[in-house]
């Protein structure tokens, strides 16, 4: 019998990506619930399946919102794997809207959770992000379980998340693992994000803002294909979670591309469009409050257990232009 996967956040960008790689590499069957509100988009499903017909009956999709409890009627089934990628991911919304959005966050990975004490699959999977640790100063790259101080609500959410799933892990058993990632690019991105939004403004001859310190010092992040990102959770599918209490808190695995100023990234872009780059930079703080200079991963643990990512990252943002210059409503913010 095939195994069957609860995959959430399909619609999303992140989540359309591990669909695909589960349903190319594996005869895996994938139940996706989904839902409009979070920026989801039907077409990257739609696309994937019109490209792929033989893929069709490997996946069910149903409308339904995390946010609410999973009823037992819903066509889950049985389930082996629940990968957990749904969640509101946008800095400046969960600035501007902090309740609603933290309470989606915190609902959703409740309700998932609740799910999995019954369903008991061999493993859950669970996507953080390196906002959890705050900032990285100097040189330093975060470690797995480095402290925690998130600085605006959006990485509190997803701190609170993990918190969630570290107790569940402890108290009812549940084989979780978290993996914790950054800045993760790709084609069908949405268009508020800083490479579509950076293509978008470099083509229309507009100002790309980057954010820096007051001494003009480029924020960094370390950027990665969602390609990737999948395809090293499918790495990690293969890798029981170590229960407690053979371990004081669930296995964590930082998944990590390459280092770069979010300037030299809007360079590369620009050398590719073959266009003339116009930045300004502005005071990473005083333009978004709870916005950090510099986040940092250390990727050594998965590095050494046999992952690393599959290109370099010149090579994932020209493909990634390509992509959008083909498909301009992309561009869309």
């Amino acid at each position: 019998m095939s195994k069957r996967v609860l995959l959430t956040g399909a619609m999303g960008f992140v989540g359309s990506h591990m669909l695909h790689r589960l349903l190319a590499s594996t005869d895996y069957d994938i139940v996706c619930p989904v839902t409009l509100r979070h920026h989801g988009n039907s077409d990257r499903i739609a696309h994937l399946l019109a490209e792929h017909p033989e893929w069709r009956q490997r996946v069910t999709t149903f409308l339904f919102d995390l946010a609410c409890p999973i009823p037992a009627t819903t066509p889950i089934g049985r389930i082996d794997y629940i990968l957990n990628i749904a969640s509101e991911s946008h800095v400046d919304r969960s600035i501007a809207e902090p309740v609603p959005f933290v309470r989606n966050n915190v609902e959703l990975i409740l309700n998932v959770l609740e799910y999995a004490r019954e369903a008991r699959p061999e493993l859950m999977l669970h996507m953080g992000t390196d906002e959890e640790y705050g900032p990285a100063y100097g040189d330093y790259k975060h470690r797995e379980w480095d402290t925690v101080v998130p600085s605006n609500p959006y990485s509190a959410s997803k701190a609170a998340q993990s918190a969630l799933c570290t107790a569940y892990w402890r108290t009812y058993g549940l084989p979780v693992v978290l993996t914790r990632t950054m800045n993760l690019i790709s084609p069908s991105q949405s268009g508020e994000k800083f490479v579509p939004m950076t293509i978008r403004k470099i083509l229309a001859g507009e100002t790309v803002t980057v954010h820096a310190s007051p001494e003009g010092v480029p924020g960094s992040r370390h950027w990665i294909d969602a390609r990737d990102f999948a395809d090293a959770w499918l790495f990690l599918m293969d890798r029981p979670a170590t229960p407690y209490p053979d371990a004081v808190e669930p296995d964590m695995w930082h998944i990590v591309g390459e280092e770069r100023s979010n300037l030299e990234i809007a360079q590369i872009l620009a050398g590719v469009l073959g266009k003339p780059l116009k930045y300004e930079l502005v005071s990473f703080h005083e333009s978004r409050p709870g916005h950090d200079l510099r986040y940092a991963l250390d990727g050594t643990k998965l590095a050494q257990a046999g992952w690393t990512p599959s290109r370099p990252l010149e090579e994932t943002l020209a493909d990634i232009v390509d992509w959008y210059v083909d498909r301009p409503v992309w561009l869309a913010a």
